[in-house]
């Protein structure tokens, strides 16, 4: 069984907000120390899958940048190893991917020099472990064309997946995209085990039809169906999240502050690799509190944090109180501030006696996000908040702003501030 990877990494993430202005959503930082992609990189090696296409496309600068030649994956390779594939324009007609199939038809050429029998194609932005030769043996098994690895999902989530019917022998009859309506709740988790020689056979029928979205599940899927192709449900048990929002990427940080949570980071049977700087220890000081927290190398803590995860070279300053938040590299959290249900991105600079995540008004934001509405406060990277500021609930932050942004001491729920005030028009 000859087997490599593509990983689809090109996405904006734009349902993330300010966390992907400045990067792709697998670029997004995890659990304070990780990228989302440290998660299906781990999972490749650890299946003893070594040649590795990442696909790359919006602000990828981040994501080169964090996998370079792929050392800490033990994936810096003469033979295999990983590749970062970006669009380019050619002399046929070659441009920026259209959508997920395109994205992989773009790069047959990579395929092809490789030459496997099997091809997994793989999404860059899940956090989960799974054993990648369990889902190709199986595969090989049921002499399957295609092969989706598949949850069981709430009848109420239904309308975000993919969702598959399949028989009693796991072989898929009915395959929709993000119905309105079904019966079934078994989903896809955009995990696909293909035959190699029908995948490509099909992604070059689909880029010949000018009325196909080019998309895996919108497209290809239901084409090799309708085609009579092999396709099975590979039934995966274990946990599985899709953090491209807001709500979703805070609970699954959230989720492994439990006392047992339902990812473990912590096995050193499947230990999950990223590349990190070299940061002096943690240092708590007198009078320090922290409880249930995930605290990474190079932070100092003077104040009280709980329920939350600090990401390296944070500093949270003498009476200061961290709750409920995620705190990215190097942000500084001033003497007294108050920051609760807040997402900061890196560097961001919080002033003394600032209060984010203030009192008890849950408006919905009102701009581009208005799937905030729990209470949670996103600040982008690079923004310094001035002393004695006061944020409300479901509020969001721009990047790069300068304090004069702030027009005054109150930013009330549900607001946002994206530009200066001088320039918006």
């Amino acid at each position: 069984m000859r087997a490599i990877a593509v990983i689809l990494a090109g996405g904006e993430g734009s349902r993330l907000s300010v966390l992907t202005d400045k990067r792709t959503k697998p670029a997004v930082p995890f659990a304070g120390k990780y990228r989302i992609i440290d998660f299906v990189l781990s999972n490749c090696v650890h299946s003893n899958i070594y040649t590795v296409g990442i696909l790359t496309q919006y602000r990828p600068r981040s994501l080169n940048d964090h996998i370079q030649r792929g050392r800490p994956w033990d994936l810096d390779r003469m033979r295999g190893g990983v590749t970062l594939l970006q669009p380019y324009v050619g002399r046929e007609d070659w441009d920026w991917y259209q959508d997920t199939a395109d994205a992989v038809y773009q790069n047959l050429d990579w395929v092809e020099h490789h030459d496997p029998g099997h091809l997994l194609i793989l999404s860059g932005d899940h956090i989960y472990r799974m054993n990648y030769e369990l889902l190709l043996r199986f595969h090989e098994q049921h002499k399957a064309d295609l092969t989706i690895a598949a949850i069981e999902v709430k009848p109420e989530e239904t309308s975000r997946f993919g969702i598959v019917t399949a028989d009693e022998e796991q072989r898929v009859v009915d395959f929709q995209e993000k119905p309105q309506q079904t019966t079934s709740t078994l989903a896809s988790t955009g995990i696909y085990a293909f035959r190699t020689p029908i995948l490509l056979q099909g992604l070059r029928k689909d880029a010949k039809d000018r009325d196909s979205t080019h998309d895996f599940g919108r497209d290809i899927i239901p084409r090799m169906l309708a085609d009579g192709a092999r396709i099975y449900a590979y039934p995966f048990e274990g946990y599985w999240v899709d953090v491209g929002t807001v709500q979703a990427y805070w609970e699954a940080n959230m989720d492994l502050l439990l006392d047992r949570p339902a990812f473990n980071l912590y096995s050193r049977n499947w230990v999950f690799h990223t590349r990190s700087e070299e940061r002096p220890p943690v240092k708590v000081k007198t009078g320090a509190t922290i409880n249930r927290s995930l605290i990474c190398d190079g932070c100092v803590i003077e104040g009280t944090v709980e329920y939350s995860v600090l990401s390296p070279g944070v500093r949270v300053e003498a009476g200061a109180v961290v709750r409920d938040s995620i705190i990215m590299t190097d942000s500084i959290i001033g003497p007294e501030a108050v920051l609760d249900r807040v997402i900061l991105d890196k560097n961001v600079i919080v002033g003394k006696g600032a209060h984010l995540g203030f009192g008890e008004d849950y408006t919905p934001n009102q701009n581009h996000h208005p799937e905030l509405r729990t209470g949670i406060s996103l600040v982008g990277k690079n923004t310094p908040l001035p002393p004695g500021i006061i944020l409300g609930r479901n509020v969001v932050i721009g990047s790069d702003l300068p304090e004069s942004a702030f027009s005054g001491p109150l930013i009330p729920s549900g607001s946002t501030i994206d530009v200066p005030p001088s320039e918006k028009t």
